[in-house]
């Protein structure tokens, strides 16, 4: 059984892994940084998304893909901010596809932008699997979701180039270990630096924004 689903997947990954070379072109082409942002449903993507662009709006020209199985609610929240926004619903499909980038970056002007910001699907197992043309993966884990969910879902944990833990407002409330966290994170990914943040409080969002400004300068 588990060789007939590797059959399945393995055309479906190399069509994927091809389109994703052709957007990583182009982006590098136009200078694009573009990061695929990884989480849970309600592990607040979108405050995450909206206190980023708050930090770096001054020097960097962005803009926002938001992939949502159904509904435009998010994007429409990053439009009210000035800020453009392109909506794709997944229509059931738990990952963003490197085709649906190329669909959506098409009407966005490329020339005009340092950073595109996206919003996968919320799931923590399947997007992880699909390159997107990114220049880097970085998953978003909230506090009430639980320290040990690198125990549960390490792959995500494996491919992020940084973890951010929000919701560290909520700390008091739930039976959150950080350490315990942090440990499980550091050995599934020595590398990756954890950001803790409340999104919607500003807390921690200055050592995140500076990072990911870093290598947006780099590029």
């Amino acid at each position: 059984m588990e060789k007939t689903l590797d059959m399945h997947a393995k055309p479906v990954l190399d069509k994927n892994n091809r389109l994703a070379e052709e957007n990583r072109n182009l982006f590098a082409e136009k200078k694009v940084f573009v990061l695929n942002i990884l989480a849970s449903p309600g592990s607040g993507k979108t405050s995450t998304i909206l206190a980023t662009i708050e930090a770096l709006r001054d020097e960097f020209n962005i803009a926002v893909i938001e992939g949502d199985i159904a509904s435009s609610v998010d994007s429409e929240k990053i439009k009210r901010q000035g800020i453009a926004a392109v909506q794709i619903n997944t229509g059931g499909a738990c990952h963003l596809e490197s085709n649906m980038i190329a669909r959506a970056v098409e009407v966005l002007d490329l020339d005009a932008l340092d950073l595109i910001l996206l919003e996968n699907v919320g799931n923590l197992v399947c997007p992880t699997d699909f390159d997107l043309g990114e220049n880097a993966k970085i998953m978003i884990l909230s506090v009430p979701e639980g320290d040990d969910k690198p125990l549960k879902y390490p792959g995500v944990f494996q491919v992020s180039q940084a973890v951010v833990l929000n919701k560290i407002d909520t700390m008091p409330v739930f039976d959150f270990d950080q350490g315990a966290f942090v440990d499980h994170v550091r050995q599934l990914n020595p590398q990756a630096p954890i950001f803790p943040i409340s999104a919607t409080k500003g807390t921690g969002v200055e050592a995140w924004a500076d990072w990911l400004a870093e290598k947006i300068r780099a590029l």
